[in-house]
């Protein structure tokens, strides 16, 4: 090849076009960086042969193992077709290894030492790999350990291994996105000897080191990307929103029938002192559920209107739309009915903008808005259409952030004449790790403890498969708490047959569900269902009729999971639990148990008692803690979904670091991108960071980045 070999040069020209085709179409890897970047799994000590007797059938696997017998078989016409059977051992146990048709398998003999790759079968009682690959460990037991790559059948680990041997021969250009001085401090070594390293270590120790250096290059890379953003914030300026002494948050605090709580106080004094600045806000206000977001919220509403200013609810769903609006307009009685009968004469409006209102009251609500009559609004993604404008947009809320893209929430922040102060809610309790890395530009408040008089939520699992009559218990129990003038949830995971259903065990339909609880279990009690095909109108009316009390159990899909609030429903079925992640169900259960009486949660499952998704459900009803089975939501996913959208293909932005277990790492990689920042803010002493910078910004992965 002739030219300079960097990171972006294409395989193809490097290791040539038979070596490169199948990396790009079976592991996604097109550029010398890719392939680089395309770390070893783990590592094999050679003299350190794999236990044999960990292997489970259907798994594939590279082991390390020495040959103990071999036999060769002729079979076929004349004997011309060759079976080897091969036994390897690792000292203790045994693998049987089956080969046809390659007569050179006849080369091995007892005592060679190799690498097999293939999965793992049972015959007559003994575990064997079939027609296996192999590789002689030959050249590597001088160097004394075996780098193992993430691998597929039609790309061994061995053959990624060359290839990587071939790209480290010619690379002239190393990448080197750490600055000397952080490289300095925490020793880690540079660019060039770390792929080195990485890929064709002597040594574990070697190896480690150079893993170490690379999971805090990924997460210095990503808060460098933050911590930019940070500086460039606090460069912008924004309207100072001050307190008023006799405004109407304080008229609406006088009136509240309940005594704030010591969170949300402390809450309420930051965020205060963050809009009466010149600096627009950033802060994410995170809170358990039931944990009184929604009343601190409507203060800082509050406080921008009392200063002249507008403030703007985004909501992801028309449900959560309508049920923020029906909740602020209760709250603030006549202080929201300015200009009405009844007003108050020093109160506001507050208006409600979704996609499905009609012409005529959409037309209200924007005239409202650019004249400032409105000094609060809710809205959906309408909110952010062209047409609507603002007097004076001084606060945007953001409720349940994770549901919006990057650009929906900018449109409407970029519509404000001046930089709007932006408070960001979720209801999702996030592990200190995640937020560092997810939200790791904005201030962090959390609201845990719970408000006076809420009711604990009692949650237990039934499990169909081992005893039935409990579902029969569970539909007693709904009846019973209908009969005392309660009502309850029943959530499915599908509305009906129409939807495809992957699994081998079938779920539960709404349609189905609803119709025979309606003739069974439940008749004669006043049914609802509700979910996201009815049109806007039909959902409202339907949760209306809900929290009026005229519907006892309502059967619905998972638009109650936020923002849903009928203080009088005491109990939830869920059904077919299983198919609900930690936080979810959490989320679903925090529907009840939300007025003067205990909730009741049932989770419903037809999954075998010692299966990972029992477990899940069993970690659920252990504990109310939203912050303890966040962690543990962490921990069972992949760091894809945890930090947002997954990359197509392969690989995962994230190669090396774990959000969920390097705390560490992302603390001192904040750290250091800081006080690089703060140097230097656009990066031009480190050119290969500010590359790298760009490259994530301008990447897929950037959409979590961006949730600010």
């Amino acid at each position: 090849m002739t030219g300079q070999v960097t990171f972006a040069s294409k395989l193809g020209p490097v290791v040539g076009e038979r070596s490169a085709r199948p990396l790009a179409t079976a592991l996604g890897l097109h550029t010398v960086g890719d392939l680089l970047r395309h770390y070893p799994r783990r590592y094999l000590e050679i003299g350190a042969l794999t236990p044999l007797g960990e292997l489970t059938p259907g798994r594939h696997v590279t082991i390390m193992a020495e040959v103990a017998s071999t036999k060769n078989f002729s079979y076929g016409p004349g004997g011309r077709r060759t079976r080897t059977e091969v036994v390897v051992t690792d000292g203790s146990g045994e693998l049987s290894l089956t080969f046809f048709n390659q007569p050179w398998r006849k080369a091995m003999k007892p005592g060679d030492v190799g690498l097999f790759s293939g999965v793992v079968g049972s015959y007559r009682g003994r575990l064997q790999l079939t027609q296996p690959q192999f590789d002689p460990a030959g050249d590597r037991l001088g160097r004394g350990v075996v780098p193992i790559y993430p691998a597929t059948a039609k790309v061994s680990t061995w053959a990624i291994e060359r290839v990587v041997a071939a790209c480290l021969e010619v690379v002239d250009v190393w990448p080197e996105p750490l600055p000397a001085s952080v490289r300095a401090e925490h020793g880690y070594p540079g660019a060039a000897a770390a792929f080195e390293s990485i890929h064709r270590p002597r040594e574990m120790r070697e190896a480690m080191t150079a893993q170490a250096r690379f999971r805090f290059e990924e997460a210095f890379v990503m808060q460098t990307v933050l911590a930019r953003r940070r500086h460039l914030a606090a460069g912008e300026s924004a309207t100072p929103r001050p307190p008023a002494g006799d405004g109407l948050r304080t008229r609406f605090l006088e009136r509240l029938p309940f005594d704030l709580t010591t969170g949300q106080r402390e809450v309420l004094d930051a965020i205060t002192g963050d809009l009466s600045g010149s600096h627009p806000m950033h802060r994410l206000l995170q809170g358990e559920v039931g944990s009184g977001k929604t009343v601190v919220a409507l203060l800082a509403m509050l406080q921008v209107v009392d200063a002249g200013g507008q403030a703007a609810m985004l909501a992801p769903t028309e449900v959560l739309a309508a049920q923020h609006h029906r909740t602020i307009t209760a709250m603030l009685g006549d202080l929201a009915e300015a200009g009405m009968l009844g007003g108050s004469e020093r109160g506001t409006r507050v208006r409600l903008l979704t996609g499905s209102m009609s012409k005529a009251a959409r037309q209200r609500a924007l005239l409202d808005l650019v004249t400032g009559e409105a000094g609060i609004v809710v809205g959906t993604h309408a909110l952010i259409q062209d047409g609507v404008e603002f007097a004076d947009l001084g606060l945007v809320v953001v409720d349940e952030q994770h549901r919006f893209g990057v650009e929906q929430r900018a449109a409407l922040v970029d519509r404000a004449r001046a930089r709007p102060h932006v408070l960001v809610m979720t209801a999702t309790p996030i592990p200190r790790t995640v937020a560092m890395t997810v939200f790791g530009d904005l201030d962090v408040s959390v609201l845990a403890e719970l408000p006076r008089g809420r009711q604990p939520i009692q949650t237990s699992v039934v499990p169909v498969a081992q005893r039935p009559a409990w579902l029969d218990r569970a539909w007693e129990r709904v009846r019973e708490e209908v009969a005392r003038g309660r009502q309850a949830y029943v959530v499915v995971s599908r509305i009906g047959d129409d939807e495809g259903v992957e699994s081998e065990r079938p779920t539960r339909s709404l349609v189905d569900l609803y119709e025979e609880l309606a003739a069974g279990p439940l008749a004669g009690l006043r049914l609802g269902d509700l979910h996201g095909r009815m049109s806007a109108e039909a959902k409202d009316a339907v949760m209306s009729a809900f929290a009026a009390g005229d519907i006892d159990v309502l059967v619905a899909t998972t638009v109650i999971e936020v923002g849903v609030d009928v203080p009088n429903a005491t109990v939830m079925v869920v059904m077919d639990a299983d198919r609900f992640g930690i936080s979810q169900l959490h989320q679903l259960r925090g529907r009840v148990g939300r007025g003067g009486e205990p909730g009741l949660c049932l989770l419903v499952t037809a999954v075998d008692a010692d299966s990972p998704a029992a477990e899940r459900l069993t970690a659920v009803a252990s504990t109310t803690d939203g912050f303890e089975l966040s962690r543990l939501d962490v921990e069972m996913r992949s760091e894809g979904d945890v930090l947002g959208s997954r990359q197509s293909g392969f690989r995962s932005s994230l190669r090396l670091l774990s959000v969920v277990r390097d705390e560490k790492v992302i603390g001192q990689a904040r750290q250091a991108a800081d006080e690089v920042v703060r140097a230097d803010p656009e990066l031009a002493s480190t050119p290969d960071l500010a590359a790298a910078v760009r490259a994530l910004e301008s990447s897929e992965h950037a959409d979590y980045l961006e949730r600010t």
